[in-house]
């Protein structure tokens, strides 16, 4: 019989943390989402906290892509603005530091002739 010495756990490492949004900016964006849906433009919305980005997801219909992906990514805080609005298609609408001034891009959009 051989004993085999156990693989001691590390104490130091930490298991790595999940971005999330806080809920000040939980507020800004449900103000924005809630008069969207009493509009009737959206119909749902979706979570998703990774590693490395929270992102916020906005869908017409349930079983649909989403329309627009809010995201936090505080890698980029120093740089570009960690808050971004991105469209379906991927391209990134509008980003910056202050989240209130990037969810305008979409109230903009919510803006329609009627004739």
């Amino acid at each position: 019989m051989t004993a085999l010495t156990p693989t001691p756990f590390p104490l130091n490492e930490r298991p790595p943390e999940q971005v999330c949004f806080d809920r000040r900016e939980f507020g800004v964006i449900f103000s924005v989402y809630g008069k969207m849906v009493a509009a009737g433009e959206w119909r749902d919305y979706g979570l998703s906290t990774l590693r490395d980005l929270a992102v916020f997801s906005i869908f017409r219909r349930t079983a649909e892509m989403p329309l627009y992906r809010v995201e936090k990514r505080p890698s980029l805080r120093t740089k570009q603005g960690m808050y971004s609005v991105v469209a379906m298609d991927g391209r990134i609408l509008r980003r910056g530091h202050d989240l209130t001034q990037v969810l305008r891009v979409l109230e903009a959009k919510s803006v329609r002739v009627v004739e």
